[in-house]
């Protein structure tokens, strides 16, 4: 994974070293292993990310920040992924959720009529939480698994690229060696 990519799209040190909501974490954010780009702590952060992502608790990104603090994992990058889901994300993906922890329970998945109240939340949340549960916590494993192995895959596809591109453009400007000089003298 390029490491510009990452620096560019992801907030810097100081925004979290100053955040309101981190401050409780204090010098835990000044390690410097929270901020480092490499394979291992990237791929952590896409799996801590990618599971946070589908835990159906507010706050999921201090869970993220305070995993990625635990793991050694780039913290802003952990953070930065949680918000995949978001206001246009979340009910898709919660419903999915649901969905898969249905089928994995056996029970027929009901229908849902969409009521925009705290009472019709409560109600549905009330026979809908342990499928919607189970099936955040199977998709959460899943992908945080399929991220943190994606991650470590591309990185190194990315790394042998590099390399390879690194001898070719090294052996193709290559000065010609004695025998070669030689050779070119005497056939001029």
């Amino acid at each position: 994974m390029p490491r510009k990519f990452i620096k560019r799209h992801v907030p810097n040190a100081e925004y979290f070293r100053n955040s309101s909501t981190l401050g409780f974490l204090g010098k835990q954010l000044h390690r410097q292993s929270l901020w480092h780009l490499n394979r291992r702590s990237v791929a952590k952060a896409v799996a801590i990310g990618f599971f946070c992502m589908w835990i159906p608790i507010p706050f999921q990104t201090i869970l993220a920040a305070l995993l990625a603090i635990m793991l050694s994992a780039n913290l802003p990058l952990s953070v930065v992924l949680v918000f995949i889901t978001n206001p246009i994300t979340i009910p898709p993906m919660f419903y999915f959720a649901y969905r898969i922890g249905a089928w994995l329970l056996n029970l027929p998945s009901e229908e849902m009529n969409f009521s925009f109240s705290i009472g019709w939340v409560s109600n549905t949340l009330k026979h809908s939480w342990q499928p919607l549960l189970l099936g955040s916590l199977v998709l959460g494993i899943l992908s945080s698994i399929a991220g943190y192995v994606g991650v470590r895959i591309a990185w190194r596809a990315v790394i042998l690229k590099q390399w390879q591109y690194r001898c070719q453009k090294r052996f193709s400007h290559k000065k010609p060696s004695i025998k070669q000089k030689s050779k070119n003298s005497i056939t001029q």
